[in-house]
C-alpha cells in the first residue's frame, strides 16, 4: 500500500427532505448512534482523526455538537450547492493538498471499514487518478449507471483507457434505454489523487437545469484531461446506499443491530431470540453472559462474564461486573452492579447507583442515587433515594427515604448491619446508626445511635365494642 498520506471528507450538509424531518438528517439515529457518527468511525479506520474533514451546513453547530467528541474537524458549507461545491469548499484546508482525498456521505452508516480497505487497494492497484465505489443491484432504478470501457482486456479506447475503467456515470433520466438495462450503480464514495481532484474539480460547472455541482460530473472532467476512473465494486449493495427515508433508517437499524449480536454471539455471548433484542453499537459484553429476548442493551453499557440479563430488561450506560443477574423487566439507567450482585424483576436504579458485590435490590424496588452496600438486601416496594447504606443491612418491604423537601435533596445514612422494618418512612437528613433496628411502620425523623431500636409511631388503641355501635348507628 501507498505512503501517500489520507485525508477523508465526510459531506453532511443536507437537510434530507424525504426523511419528513425537522432534524438534519445525519442526526438521525440508527443502531444506537446518528448517522453521520457511525460513518466517522469507519473513516478513523483509514485516516487519523485530524485529517477527516465533516461538511456540515443544516444545523451545523447541532451536528457539529453531536460528533466533536470524534475529534474531527469541520467545515461549513453555507449554502448547499450541490456535492462538488460541498467537496470543493474544503480546498486548501491544511493537510488535504496532498495524497489521497477519500469522499464519503454522511448517511451512509453500514459502510464498514473493510470496504474502505478494498477502495484503498483497488485505488493503488488501478493507478488512476480516481476510483469510484459501485455495487450491483436487482432494480437499480433511481440511480445513476456506471458505464464502463471494453469487457475484453485488449479493449482499449483511442486515449489509452484499459477495459473496466469507468467511462461515465449516466443518471437515469438521461440513460438510454440500453444504459437503463445496467445493473451497476454508483454510490458516490471516491478515493482521489488530490492534485488530479482539486486542479478539475474547481472547473466543474453548475448544473443548469438545478444550479448545483455535481460530484458525478469529476469522472468526465477527468477522462477530457487524459485521467482514468477505476471502479471499486462491493458485494453488499447495503453498505453504500445513504439513508433518505423513515423506512431506510428503520431497515439500516435492523441490519446494524444484526451486525452486532452477530459479533456477540460469535464473541461468547449467548443470546435468546437475537432477532428481538436491541443492542446499540458501542455496548460490551462478556463472555458467558447469557441475555435474553426482547432486553435493550444501551448506550455504553458494559456488560461482564457470567452474567444473566432477564427478559425485556433495559440498561443504559450501565456498568455491570462479571456474575450478575439482572431479572426481567429491570431499568438499569446510569448505574453500577458489582460482582455476584442481583436485581429485580421489575427493579429500577438510576443516576449513579451502586448495587456492590452480592447485594440484592428485590422487585418493584428504587435506587436513585444510592449505594447499597456489600451484601445488603432491600426485596420488596421500597424507594431508596439519596442514601448510603452500609453493608449486611435488611431494607424491609415498603421502606422510603424522604429525600425531597420541596426545595433541596437531603441525605439517609444506614450504617453495616442495620435492620429497617417494613413500612418505615426515614426522613433525611437523617442517620440510622450500625447495627440499630427500626420498628416496622416507623416515621423516623431523628438520628437512631448505633446498636438501638428506633420507633416512630404512636401506641395502639382497641376500643372494644366500636364498630358494633357504628353500624347501628349508621345502618351500615
Amino acid at each position: 500500500m501507498s505512503s501517500s498520506p489520507i485525508s477523508v471528507v465526510i459531506l453532511a450538509a443536507g437537510l434530507g427532505t424525504r426523511m419528513r424531518s425537522r432534524l438534519a438528517k445525519v442526526l438521525h439515529r440508527a443502531g444506537g448512534a446518528c448517522l453521520l457518527e457511525h460513518v466517522i468511525e469507519a473513516a478513523c479506520e483509514i485516516a487519523p482523526r485530524e485529517r477527516i474533514v465533516a461538511v456540515v451546513g443544516h444545523q451545523a453547530e447541532r451536528v457539529r455538537a453531536e460528533v466533536e467528541h470524534s475529534g474531527v474537524r469541520f467545515a461549513v458549507q453555507t449554502e448547499q450547492k450541490g456535492t462538488g461545491h460541498a467537496l470543493g469548499i474544503c480546498a486548501g484546508l491544511e493537510g488535504l493538498d496532498e495524497g489521497r482525498i477519500v469522499v464519503l456521505y454522511g448517511d451512509c452508516p453500514l459502510l464498514r471499514p473493510e470496504t474502505l480497505h478494498q477502495l484503498m487497494q483497488r485505488h493503488e492497484e488501478s493507478g488512476c487518478a480516481a476510483t469510484l465505489i459501485t455495487t450491483h443491484l436487482d432494480d437499480p432504478s433511481g440511480y445513476g449507471r456506471i458505464v464502463r470501457y471494453g469487457d475484453r482486456d485488449s479493449d482499449r479506447d483511442r486515449d489509452g483507457d484499459q477495459a473496466g475503467h469507468v467511462l461515465a456515470i449516466v443518471e437515469e433520466k438521461a440513460a438510454s434505454a440500453e444504459q437503463k438495462q445496467i445493473r451497476e450503480i454508483n454510490s458516490g464514495l471516491y478515493c482521489f489523487e488530490a492534485a488530479s481532484l482539486w486542479n478539475h474539480l474547481a472547473a466543474l460547472q453548475p448544473n443548469p437545469a438545478s444550479g448545483e455541482i455535481y460530484l458525478t460530473d469529476i469522472v468526465a472532467a477527468l477522462r477530457a484531461a487524459g485521467h482514468a476512473t477505476a471502479a471499486c465494486v462491493v458485494d453488499d449493495a447495503s453498505e453504500i446506499l445513504g439513508i433518505n427515508t423513515r423506512v431506510e433508517l428503520a431497515e439500516a437499524d435492523r441490519l446494524l443491530r444484526q451486525r452486532k449480536a452477530r459479533e456477540l454471539m460469535l464473541g461468547g455471548v449467548t443470546i435468546e431470540r437475537p432477532e428481538t433484542v436491541t443492542i446499540d453499537k458501542h455496548v460490551v459484553v462478556g463472555s458467558d453472559t447469557i441475555v435474553g429476548a426482547f432486553t435493550h442493551l444501551l448506550g455504553t453499557t458494559r456488560i461482564g462474564a457470567d452474567c444473566r440479563i432477564g427478559a425485556g430488561a433495559i440498561l443504559r450506560n450501565a456498568v455491570v461486573v462479571d456474575e450478575v443477574e439482572v431479572l426481567p423487566y429491570s431499568l438499569i439507567d446510569d448505574s453500577t452492579l458489582e460482582a455476584r450482585s442481583r436485581v429485580g424483576p421489575f427493579a429500577r436504579l438510576r443516576m449513579n447507583a451502586i448495587v456492590e458485590a452480592a447485594a440484592c435490590v428485590g422487585n418493584f424496588v428504587e435506587l436513585k442515587n444510592t449505594r447499597l452496600g456489600a451484601d445488603s438486601k432491600a426485596m420488596h416496594l421500597a424507594y431508596l433515594g439519596d442514601s448510603v447504606i452500609g453493608a449486611n443491612a435488611n431494607i424491609g418491604a415498603g421502606t422510603i427515604t424522604c429525600n425531597y423537601d420541596g426545595v433541596a435533596k437531603h441525605q439517609t445514612e444506614i450504617g453495616a448491619g442495620a435492620f429497617v422494618g417494613s413500612n418505615a418512612t426515614l426522613v433525611a437528613p437523617v442517620e440510622i446508626g450500625a447495627g440499630s433496628y427500626v420498628a416496622a411502620g416507623s416515621v423516623i425523623t431523628d438520628a437512631v445511635p448505633e446498636d438501638a431500636l428506633g420507633l416512630g409511631r404512636s401506641r395502639q388503641v382497641v376500643k372494644e365494642g366500636w364498630a358494633r355501635k357504628r353500624r347501628e348507628q349508621t345502618g351500615k
